[in-house]
């Protein structure tokens, strides 16, 4: 049986040009029915910003900002390349001591991540592993570099220690994130076949969160470049003691040598990781294809 037509609708259908009907008039929501997660934590963190607007009163003198910015970065140009030869060095050093850093985190937060994965690990261990995590993330990198200098004296071994701990706490969260961000019925399909867990990590959770990891893994080897720098002024070696010893007697051009060298690094380490991010994702996405 034919459903019957309004006919007035179907008049304004029949006729070429005539206007659509109007959309129903909803009722406009209360105003508690807006309060939603997202909009809770956008006027959670308004009303933040209006409780700490106290910091930006600065120290109450009268002071020439503009002239006092551009008076400090005057003795930073041109900078003074005689040092070029320390400063590679230094540099180089840095860069040992960041990838040591990041190959001892990448394999113990590797684990540290799978137990913290609400998709992998049991409830009690995803507690456990995560407050390990947010433990380690509550304690800066010089706090770290301190703590490994007391230990194994001023040297670029306290930089490795103190820079692979710190790296933990984060490797650690962004892997577990990259865990739980994949689809899981892969997994559980080759489970409920006969998988054991190893086998359904390995062919079902680890090919789609393959290019995260790659990439956390990346930019942590950047970020402890950068990181090695400002470890260094507490004895854990790397351009930072070098930096350091520069900015006690005031040798601003001899400091901006290094800035320089550090930010050529970087910005090659940023183009390195989003090519090799690329070539990942797209060779994953090729095998889905063909797959499919």
């Amino acid at each position: 049986m034919k459903p019957v037509s309004d006919p007035k609708t179907a008049a304004l259908k029949s006729k070429p040009g005539a206007a659509p009907p109007a959309p129903p008039d909803w009722p406009e929501p209360r105003w508690y029915e807006r309060l939603n997660v997202l909009n809770v934590t956008l006027l959670a963190f308004l009303a933040a910003v209006v409780f700490s607007s106290p910091v930006m009163s600065g120290s109450g003198r009268s002071l020439n900002y503009w002239e006092n910015l551009t008076r400090f970065l005057g003795g930073f140009f041109p900078p003074d390349f005689s040092v070029t030869a320390e400063a590679l060095a230094a540099l180089g050093e840095t860069f040992q001591i960041a990838v040591m850093a990041t190959f001892f985190s990448v394999l113990i937060s590797f684990p540290l991540a799978a137990a913290g994965s609400q998709n992998i690990a049991p409830r009690w261990v995803v507690v456990i592993a995560r407050m390990t995590m947010n433990m380690i993330r509550t304690i800066p990198s010089l706090i770290w570099a301190l703590i490994a200098v007391v230990i194994v004296g001023a040297n670029p071994l306290a930089g490795v220690i103190a820079l692979t701990f710190y790296s933990i706490g984060y490797l650690g969260k962004f892997f577990s994130d990259a865990f739980e961000s994949v689809d899981t019925d892969t997994a559980k399909g080759l489970r409920a076949i006969g998988a054991d867990p190893v086998q359904a990590f390995q062919h079902g959770l680890w090919p789609h969160a393959k290019p995260l990891v790659c990439s956390y893994s990346l930019w942590m080897l950047e970020y402890n470049i950068r990181s090695a720098a400002i470890i260094g002024y507490v004895g854990a070696g790397g351009v930072g003691m070098l930096l350091h010893a520069y900015q006690e007697f005031r040798w601003w051009d001899k400091f901006a040598t290094v800035l320089l060298f550090i930010l050529i690094l970087v910005t090659a380490l940023d183009f390195l990781g989003e090519w090799v991010r690329q070539k990942v994702t797209r060779r994953l996405n090729n095998r889905a294809l063909a797959e499919n």
